[in-house]
């Protein structure tokens, strides 16, 4: 599932970044985005297109249902213009033409599905999918949504497909939101690994050879803001600045497919787990700790019924004492490493070697610009991120540096100290900042250093970017929007819209619905 809001901006997402978003989904391994719940950038559409990604197209909407009868004609000619919008885009794989988790009417669901049929008329395809407990759908849509559990259920035809709109959240309730697969980038190791294994197991689970089971999809990729809860969403295989989180490379590791790879879960950290989870898509890893002090191999276990390729978990493999005996009796901390590799038909066709940070000495600068340039055209932007590393290039993940970017050239920062966007806290060993163009090609120089400058603060970078000219003519003034700043009396103010016993009432319908739609 994708909602188009990126960190800073919200939704005014540039063209280049809706495109890196389908790419980052690709190189995740994914195969369906469900675009929730409106309808998304034309730019994104053309990028599934393009990359190879198919689209569920949803009716905008959201737990909300008007009795009137003007409603659900409103709801029925804007399924009418999404369909006619999007229909065209090689992508779609089918419609979602009713409203998200709300209770309808069965005529509501009937009239949508036969508008869905006669905007996109290609008879023995597939081509609408509805969650399977609301009224008038179980009998007449091609696709349900629901669960694994619901196949063999009495009541569940035998003829349709299932298919899980919305799998990975296990949420204590819907008022805290507190969720074993919320982990935000910040927190580091343990709950990151915890949320990757998590849905590990869900995504395991929900596949057991079923034929009557066709796939789902994660809620949700990229960490944002939600607006309905006070906490952002901290369940992204991504954060917001779209950095990668250990669930990304879980799911990665799923296709065997792609190129081989493995990745150690473990920063080898005075906090890290002795225990040291591998994600890989090969037949085996072998793991060395300490350059031969302990080596051992096993297997990447592949089950069609489930994982297609489980976490391969090394017990007792990071001592600290040990590595802090090499490092301080004997002056060896070099020896003190992980080396994975991944075998396929028995060679080594992949490795990964990781050593615990030393001392925080230099700030490494990178864009992350996925291929695709930055473009001159005024409103695109690239993220550029500030590592803190040691002598030797290994991030110092407990860093708890401040960074204070400036800029030369074509391009502006967005964001300031009023929202923390510059200077820039780091957050689990790295700081981001949002690089935009101005509207004329030309050198971005990004300059990075400690807001505390000293003898021993890291050493500052800078890092040069080109952008490039825009292939179309821009129809706008080439200047950045005044600031505004809320205050704190407005929020307060703007809040109090609702009673006590309403937002009450509100919650225990919005937990009512949840349950009814099958979250699990």
């Amino acid at each position: 599932n994708r909602h188009q809001d990126f960190a800073y901006v919200g939704n005014a997402v540039p063209n280049s970044q809706q495109w890196r978003d389908a790419k980052r989904l690709k190189d995740a391994g994914m195969t369906i985005i469900r675009a929730a719940h409106y309808p998304q950038d034309p730019a994104f559409m053309d990028a599934c297109d393009e990359l190879g990604l198919f689209i569920i197209v949803p009716t905008p909407g959201w737990q909300y249902w008007n009795k009137d009868p003007k409603f659900g004609e409103l709801v029925h000619e804007n399924t009418r213009q999404i369909i006619r919008r999007d229909r065209n885009h090689t992508s779609v794989l089918m419609w979602e033409p009713i409203l998200n988790e709300t209770r309808y009417p069965e005529d509501f669901a009937l009239k949508a599905l036969d508008i869905t049929h006669e905007e996109f008329p290609y008879p023995g395809r597939p081509v609408a999918a509805a969650d399977m407990n609301s009224a008038g759908v179980k009998d007449n849509y091609d696709v349900l949504y629901g669960w694994t559990d619901d196949i063999g259920k009495e009541g569940t035809p035998e003829n349709k497909c299932i298919f899980t709109r919305e799998f990975g959240e296990m949420v204590d309730d819907w008022y805290a939101h507190n969720c074993l697969n919320r982990a935000a980038r910040s927190w580091g190791e343990k709950p990151m690994l915890t949320a990757a294994l998590s849905l590990s197991d869900t995504y395991g689970e929900m596949f057991h050879g079923q034929r009557q089971f066709i796939g789902g999809c994660q809620w949700h990729p990229f960490d944002h803001q939600r607006g309905y809860h006070p906490d952002p969403y901290y369940g992204g295989i991504y954060d917001a600045f779209r950095q990668k989180k250990y669930a990304f490379e879980m799911f990665r590791s799923q296709d065997r497919t792609q190129e081989p790879m493995v990745f150690v879960a473990n920063e080898m950290t005075q906090f890290s787990d002795e225990d040291v989870v591998v994600f890989s898509n090969c037949d085996s890893v072998r793991l060395t700790q300490f350059e031969g002090d302990k080596v051992l191999t096993l297997p990447v276990v592949h089950d069609a019924g489930d994982k297609p390729c489980a976490p391969v978990v090394f017990k007792g493999f990071w001592n600290f004492w040990k590595a802090r005996e090499y490092s301080y009796k004997q002056r060896n901390w070099q020896r003190v490493s992980l080396l994975a590799e991944g075998i396929k038909d028995g060679k080594v066709v992949c490795s990964e070697k990781k050593m615990p940070s030393r001392r925080s000495t230099k700030i490494r600068l990178y864009a992350d610009e996925m291929g695709r340039k930055l473009t001159a055209d005024g409103s695109d932007f690239i993220v550029v991120v500030a590592e803190i590393t040691d002598d030797n290039g290994n991030v110092k993940r407990l860093a708890k540096d401040n960074i204070m970017f400036s800029i030369e050239g074509e391009g502006r920062i967005i964001g300031d100290e009023t929202i923390f966007a510059n200077p820039r806290a780091v957050e689990w060993g790295s700081a981001p900042i949002l690089v935009q163009a101005t509207d004329k090609p030309g050198s971005i120089t990004i300059h990075a250093r400690s807001a505390f400058s000293g003898v021993y603060a890291p050493a500052e970078a800078t890092l040069t970017i080109e952008s490039v000219a825009a292939e179309m003519p821009k129809c706008f003034t080439d200047e950045p929007s005044a600031k505004t700043v809320r205050t704190a009396s407005a929020s307060a103010a703007a809040s109090q819209q609702m009673t006590d016993e309403e937002r009450q009432r509100t919650l225990e319908e919005v937990n009512r619905q949840q349950m009814d739609f099958g979250i699990q």
